[in-house]
C-alpha cells in the first residue's frame, strides 16, 4: 500500500514537524530506541536530520546476533554522518535475568509476560535517558502496528511522547527508508520484534504479511480481514484510552 506520491514532501513535512514540536515544548533532545529494523531506523534518521540533539540508544536483551549487528551498524553510521548524534548502548541482559530471578520465584514462567517485560525494561531505559537529557522518547510504531492490530506492548514500545511514522504504512516506511538512505540489509531483513527466544517474525506471530494487513485496513479487501479484525478486537484495551469510572453528575 503506498499512498505517498511525493517522499521528499514527506520528508520535509516530518522535519518541520517534528521541529515545530521540539521549539513549541522547549525540548532539550530526541530520544531514539533502534532495534536493527526499518521502523526504527528510519525514526531515528528522521530525527538525526533535523540537526538537533538525537541520542540512539542500542539496547541488546538477549538479542539475536542479526539484530545486534543491524542496530550497531546503523547507529555507527548515524553518528559519523550527523554530529548532533549520541551513540548510548546500554546492555539490559543481566537487568533482565537479575529481575526474572526476583519476581519468577513462586510464579509459573509465561513466555508472552517475559516478552512484554523485554519491551518495558527498554521503555525503562528509554525515559531513563530521556530524563537525565531533557528529552523525549520519539516512537518508532507504524499504522498497521500502532491502529489496526496493536501489535506492540502496553507501556513498552507502546511507551512513547511523539510518534512521527504511526500514519504511515509498513510499506510506505519501507519505501522511506529507501529514500532516507537506509542500509539495504535493514530494508531486506524480515520484519521481527526480537523479543522470543526463537527466531519468530512478525508474520509468524500474526499470521498475514503487512501487504495484507494493509489490504484490509485501506480497502476492506484481501485475505487478512479476519486476522486484523481478530488483533484489533483482542488488542483493544491498547489502542483506546483507559477506562475510567464516572461519577454522575450531582443534581
Amino acid at each position: 500500500m503506498n499512498r505517498i506520491k511525493d517522499y521528499e514532501k514527506l520528508k520535509f513535512d516530518i522535519d518541520r514537524w517534528l521541529k515545530d514540536y521540539y521549539y513549541f515544548h522547549s525540548i532539550k533532545s530526541f530520544v531514539v530506541g533502534v532495534s536493527g529494523g526499518i521502523d526504527s531506523a528510519v525514526v531515528s534518521t528522521l530525527c538525526a536530520e533535523t540537526g538537533l540533539p538525537t541520542y540512539i540508544l542500542t539496547m541488546p536483551l538477549h538479542s539475536k546476533e542479526e539484530n545486534t549487528e543491524l542496530s550497531d551498524l546503523h547507529a555507527s553510521k548515524l553518528v559519523d554522518k550527523y554530529p548532533n548524534v549520541t551513540i548510548v548502548n546500554v546492555d539490559l541482559s543481566k537487568t533482565y535475568d537479575a529481575f526474572m530471578d526476583t519476581v519468577y520465584e513462586g510464579f509459573t514462567i509465561n513466555p508472552l509476560a517475559n516478552a512484554n517485560t523485554k519491551s518495558r525494561l527498554r521503555m525503562v531505559t528509554l525515559y531513563q535517558i530521556a530524563g537525565s537529557v531533557g528529552g523525549i522518547v520519539v516512537g518508532t510504531g507504524n499504522k498497521v502496528e500502532d491502529y489496526g492490530i496493536g501489535f506492540y506492548t502496553k507501556y513498552g514500545d507502546g511507551g512513547v511522547d511523539i510518534a512521527p511514522i504511526a500514519d504511515l504504512y509498513k510499506t510506505e516506511v519501507w519505501e522511506l527508508g529507501k529514500r532516507l538512505g537506509v542500509d539495504q540489509r535493514i530494508i531486506d531483513a524480515l520484519p521481527t520484534d526480537g523479543l522470543w527466544d526463537d527466531d519468530r517474525k512478525d508474520e509468524d506471530q500474526i499470521g498475514a504479511s503487512y501487504e495484507q494487513l494493509e489490504e484490509a485496513m485501506e480497502k476492506g479487501t484481501g485475505n487478512a480481514i479476519e486476522i486484523l479484525e481478530k488483533f484489533n478486537r483482542q488488542n483493544k484495551h491498547k489502542m483506546e484510552p483507559i477506562p475510567t469510572f464516572k461519577l454522575e453528575k450531582l443534581s
